[in-house]
């Protein structure tokens, strides 16, 4: 006979997931994966005691793992898009060029601004990571500029992108959770993300004007990464092909993943007829990454090559995406079990008795964000489970359903490549090459469009009301 979970019962797995995540991998480096699995485990036997069967734990990962595959698709062919256009010569020139005419004061706000645009052009702050992102730390790197501080600027512009633009799937994904409109919501957002963006582009200056009396530039460093990649590659305007090809697909919106294949296709060809390699290279490349190996050119020796042009090409293929993967669905995992045990309902329940404000639903909407965030470390299901939880809340409050998906992605799809086990946190960090917990302060707009959001919730400020609740009352 099934039951619904106490108090103890429901926050008992959470609790011992921080704890096994916190000491386990934050104090002694032990793998995320396998501590995920024991959390798991831990969950699988308190819906045990409360009368679900094994099939029906399984089905509730079924369903997580149903929910994410388009991502981990869109994921996995970004790996071959980063291989292909490492190859095709594509992020070599853009960073080539880049170390050319950046100004170094400027690269952290130039980071921040290209990631924006970018993102919102193309829907995905991952692609935008792992494309532009990679340029940009490889011309930070020529200029030995800030590196945490680049890497946060480009998350935080990523997913500044990511949230405002029509293409993104957790921009869609929010207002179907919580009832709204599409461009209704992407409209509220501006109330908390615009201010967020002002204060990010302001740190970003500052950082940038405190340095400029400073040497920034190793010539020689970079000298020698200029020449090294000038030999390794020719340029080409139609390099810019691949690119132009996501920002084309992006305008018509047509579907993602079938852009990004394309566009990987067209790189690989002129990795070929541009660069030189062979075929066998190219699929080598989408696979498991670019190697200077490849590169079989007169005057160029690959054992020559220095550390930095190193980091900076050996980058991409599917089988770069693995560990990534992998923490993903051991977060299904626990994921699952929780929601079909009813475990975050009662969870969400709970908090909802402390809500006597509109600024408290808004805290409280924060709070639960913040926390499926940090438990399972997926974006996706910090908006739907909350979503799902607080949309009859907001419409009782006579609160439109936008301030609610506003509230989701504030506190939800932003927060999550501040997690180091998360598989946004993780795919950041391998892609940028800088910690989660080093990038994470940078990523400013991040976490402080939540802290509008609650600001707002107090202050009544950009709260917007449901007529349509009000005209029935």
């Amino acid at each position: 006979m099934k039951r619904k979970p106490n108090l103890f019962e429901a926050f008992s797995p959470i609790a011992v997931m921080l704890l096994l995540l916190a000491i386990g991998f934050g104090v002694f480096g032990l793998n995320p994966e396998p501590l995920l699995i024991l959390s798991s485990v831990y969950a699988g036997f308190i819906a045990l005691r409360l009368g679900f069967s094994w099939e029906d734990m399984m089905k509730g990962i079924q369903e997580k793992v149903s929910l994410a595959m388009p991502a981990i698709l869109i994921l996995i062919s970004i790996g071959i898009l980063i291989g292909t256009w490492m190859i095709s010569g594509t992020i070599p020139m853009l960073i080539y060029y880049g170390l050319e005419l950046i100004n170094p004061t400027f690269i952290v706000l130039i980071a921040f601004v290209v990631s924006a645009i970018i993102s919102i052009v193309t829907g995905t702050s991952w692609g935008s990571v792992g494309t532009v992102g990679v340029a940009l730390m490889g011309i930070a790197t020529g200029l030995e500029a800030n590196l945490p501080a680049t890497a946060g600027a480009i998350v935080a512009g990523a997913y500044f992108g990511d949230k405002l633009s029509p293409l993104s799937d957790t921009t869609n994904l929010a207002p179907i959770a919580a009832g709204s409109e599409l461009y209704e919501h992407i409209k509220h957002m501006m109330w908390t993300t615009v201010p967020a963006a002002i204060v990010s582009m302001v740190i970003y200056l500052i950082v940038g004007l405190s340095i400029a009396d400073k040497e920034v530039t190793a010539p020689e460093t970079m000298t020698a990464m200029l020449t090294t990649l000038n030999t390794m590659f020719s340029w080409n305007i139609l390099l810019l092909l691949p690119p132009a090809l996501i920002l084309f697909g992006a305008v018509k919106k047509y579907p993602t993943l079938p852009v990004i294949i394309f566009s990987s296709v067209l790189a690989g060809v002129l990795g070929m007829f541009i660069q030189g390699f062979s075929l066998k290279d190219v699929f080598a490349s989408a696979v498991s990454g670019f190697d200077v190996s490849m590169v079989n050119k007169n005057g160029f020796e690959a054992s020559s090559v220095i550390p930095e042009v190193l980091d900076l090409v050996h980058q991409g293929g599917m089988q770069s995406m693995t560990s990534v993967i992998l923490i993903a669905f051991s977060a299904f995992a626990f994921a699952g079990i929780m929601t079909k045990s009813g475990a975050l309902e009662v969870i969400i329940e709970y908090l909802l008795k402390f809500v006597k404000r509109t600024g408290d639903l808004i805290l409280t909407t924060v709070l639960s964000c913040l926390t499926m965030a940090l438990v399972t470390g997926n974006s996706y299901l910090s908006i739907i489970v909350p979503g799902e939880m607080f949309k009859d809340t907001y419409k009782m409050k006579n609160l439109a359903a936008k301030n609610l998906s506003r509230t989701l992605e504030d506190s939800g799809t932003v927060i999550v490549p501040l997690i180091p086990w998360s598989s946004a946190g993780v795919f950041m960090a391998g892609t940028l090459g800088i910690p989660t917990l080093s990038y994470a302060p940078w990523a400013v707009l991040c976490y402080v469009g939540f802290i509008f959001a609650i600001i707002l919730g107090y202050t009544g400020i950009g709260i917007a009301k449901d007529l349509k609740e009000e005209k029935a009352n």
